[in-house]
């Protein structure tokens, strides 16, 4: 599923345009990149959790010397509700 076919979803359930369900997305998106940015997580209950990790620098893997660099991956993990 993409972003239109979640806002087409949205429109329906919700009875609401989907222009309307396209901004309620976009900004309930917009508040959890917000949030990940600051450091924060965010939980839906029966849904997940988004959070940001984080990967410590290391040696690379090629023959040439080279360091990655440590970051900072948002993730996503699943509530067993949402995994059945």
């Amino acid at each position: 599923m993409n972003k239109a076919d979640l806002v087409e979803v949205v429109s329906k359930s919700a009875g609401i345009s989907k222009s309307a369900s396209e901004k309620a997305l976009d900004g309930a998106i917009d508040a959890i990149k917000g949030a990940l940015r600051k450091g924060h997580s965010v939980t839906l209950m029966g849904f997940g959790t988004f959070r940001v990790g984080k990967r410590e620098a290391r040696a690379g893997a090629t023959r040439v010397p080279a360091r990655k660099s440590a970051s900072r991956p948002p993730g996503c993990r699943s509530s067993a509700l949402a995994r059945h």
